[in-house]
C-alpha cells in the first residue's frame, strides 16, 4: 500500500431548505464558507487531489473552489453511492493509497480525526472501508454500526431498518469514509439501487467489501464534527459550535475573554497573549490584536490591526484599514477606516477618522470629523504627531495638520496647519443683550412688533 491520499467532497445538495440562493455549502460559518472549512481540513492532511461534487446547475460553487479542487458534475441526484462516481476521471491515476470521502456541509470535521482515519486505513490490517463513527444523544435517526466480536466493522444498518437489538447501538454512522483506493470504483459499480428512492447508498459499500473477504473499520470522533448542515437552524447550530471551538483556541492561547459567549469571533482572528476582551464584542474578517490589548464592550472590529498595548472602546468600530498603533486609545463611539493611529495616540470619544494618519501622541477631541469624501473622491488627511484637535472640529480633507500643531474647537480646517502653528477657525461671535427675550415675545405674540 502506497501513502497516496486524495479526497472527494460531496456537495451536489440543493440545499432547498435554506430557502435561499446561494448553494448551500457556500453559507458562511464563523466568515468562512462551509465546504472551506472541509477543503481545509481535506487540504491539511495533505490530500491531493481534492475532487468537488456538484450538481448541474452549480456554476457558483465551481467557481468558489477553483485553484483549491477538481470539479465534478453528477448530473442526477441518484444517492451518495452515485455522487462519488463523477469523481473517476480525476482518480483514474489513483490506482492505491486511500481516498476520503467528505461531505461540503459538514464544517466542523477536523483534520485530527481525519489523519486518525487515514492512519487506521494505512494499518496492518488493511481494511477496504473506515467508517467514521459517532454516539449522539438521541441515536434515533441515524444508521447504525454494527461492529463484530472482533470489532471490526460488519455492516451499517440505516435507522428505518433497524431492528430491536440494532436500536440498542449507540454508535452511529457519522457519513465520512477513508476507502481503499484500488477498490473504490469496482464497489461502487457493484451498489445496488433496490430500495424505495430508487438510490444508491455509500453504505452499501461496507457489505460489500465484506462479501469480498476485506476488512472494515471504525474511527470514533465527537458528535460535534458530524454536524451537517440543511436548513437555517443548522447554519446556526453550526455557527455556535464554531464559535466555541474558536473561543476555546483563543483561550487556550493566552487571551481572556471575560464573557466567552458573547464574544463573536472570525475562522481568521489573532488574539495575542494577555489580550482582553470585554463582553459583547464582535470580531469580522481580517482582525489582528497584538499582545496585552484590551478590547472593551460592544466594540466590533473588521480588517484591523492593533498593536501592544492598546485600549478599544467600549462601543469603538474598526473598519477595514484601520491600523492602531502601541499604546493608542480608541474609545466610545470613535470610528476608524482606512487609517493609521499611531503609537499613543488618541480618540477618545465621538470621533469619526477616515482615509487618514494620526501622529504619535495626537490627541482628537470629541466630535473630530475627518471630512474624507467630497461626493466623487476620497480625500486623505495627515495629523502630526503631537498634535491637538479640539472638540468639534472638521477637517476638509485633502489637508494637513503639522506636527505640535493646534485647531481650536469647532473649527472647519480647510487648509493647512503647519507644525506649531493654532489654527482657529470659526464664525465671528455675535452676542445680542435681550435678544432672546424679544424673540420668545415675538413667538409668543406673532403680529404685535
Amino acid at each position: 500500500m502506497t501513502d497516496r491520499l486524495a479526497a472527494v467532497v460531496l456537495a451536489a445538495g440543493m440545499g432547498t431548505r435554506m430557502k435561499s440562493e446561494l448553494p448551500k455549502v457556500l453559507h458562511p460559518v464563523a466568515g468562512k464558507p462551509m465546504i472551506d472549512w472541509v477543503l481545509d481540513a481535506a487540504g491539511s492532511i495533505g490530500a491531493d487531489p481534492v475532487v468537488v461534487v456538484t450538481a448541474p446547475g452549480q456554476d457558483a460553487l465551481r467557481r468558489a473552489v477553483a485553484g483549491r479542487a477538481a470539479s465534478a458534475v453528477q448530473e442526477q441526484p441518484l444517492g451518495t453511492g452515485d455522487a462519488v462516481k463523477p469523481a473517476r476521471q480525476a482518480l483514474a491515476p489513483m490506482t492505491d493509497g486511500t481516498v476520503i470521502v467528505l461531505y461540503g456541509d459538514t464544517p466542523m470535521i477536523t483534520a485530527a480525526t481525519l489523519s486518525r482515519m487515514v492512519e487506521a486505513r494505512r494499518g496492518p490490517d488493511a481494511p477496504a472501508v473506515v467508517v467514521l463513527g459517532f454516539e449522539p444523544a438521541d441515536p434515533a435517526l441515524y444508521g447504525r454500526l454494527v461492529l463484530g466480536a472482533d470489532h471490526s466493522l460488519e455492516r451499517i444498518v440505516e435507522a428505518r431498518d433497524a431492528g430491536p437489538v440494532e436500536r440498542e447501538i449507540r454508535l452511529c454512522n457519522g457519513g465520512v469514509m477513508a476507502i481503499d483506493a484500488a477498490v473504490l470504483f469496482a464497489m461502487l459499480d457493484a451498489i445496488g439501487n433496490a430500495n424505495v428512492k430508487g438510490e444508491y447508498y455509500l453504505t452499501d459499500i461496507v457489505g460489500i467489501a465484506r462479501e469480498r473477504d476485506r476488512r472494515c473499520a471504525v474511527v470514533t470522533c465527537s458528535p460535534i464534527e458530524t454536524m451537517g448542515v440543511d436548513s437555517r437552524a443548522g447554519l446556526a447550530a453550526a455557527e455556535a459550535a464554531m464559535q466555541a471551538r474558536l473561543r476555546a483556541a483563543a483561550m487556550d492561547d493566552g487571551a481572556t475573554l471575560i464573557a466567552p459567549e458573547t464574544v463573536f469571533l472570525c475562522h481568521d482572528t489573532r488574539l495575542g497573549r494577555d489580550v482582553t476582551v470585554h463582553p459583547h464584542v464582535v470580531f469580522g474578517p481580517g482582525v489582528t490584536v497584538a499582545d496585552g490589548v484590551e478590547i472593551r464592550s460592544f466594540s466590533h472590529l473588521e480588517g484591523a490591526t492593533v498593536a501592544t498595548g492598546a485600549i478599544i472602546g467600549p462601543y469603538a468600530r474598526l473598519r477595514p484599514g484601520a491600523e492602531i498603533g502601541s499604546g493608542a486609545h480608541i474609545g466610545n463611539f470613535v470610528e476608524i477606516k482606512n487609517a493609521v493611529v499611531e503609537p499613543g495616540a488618541k480618540a477618545n470619544h465621538l470621533t469619526y477618522v477616515g482615509d487618514a494618519r494620526v501622529g504619535a501622541g495626537a490627541n482628537l477631541g470629541a466630535g473630530t470629523i475627518t471630512c474624507n469624501y467630497d461626493g466623487f473622491a476620497k480625500h486623505h488627511t495627515d495629523i502630526g504627531a503631537g498634535a491637538f484637535i479640539g472638540s468639534n472640529s472638521a477637517l476638509v480633507a485633502p489637508v494637513t495638520i503639522g506636527d505640535g500643531a493646534i485647531v481650536g474647537a469647532g473649527s472647519t480646517v480647510t487648509r493647512d496647519v503647519p507644525a506649531d502653528a493654532l489654527a482657529v477657525v470659526r464664525g465671528e461671535d455675535r452676542i445680542v443683550p435681550g435678544g432672546a427675550a424679544r424673540f420668545r415675545s415675538r413667538r409668543a405674540n406673532p403680529g404685535k412688533d
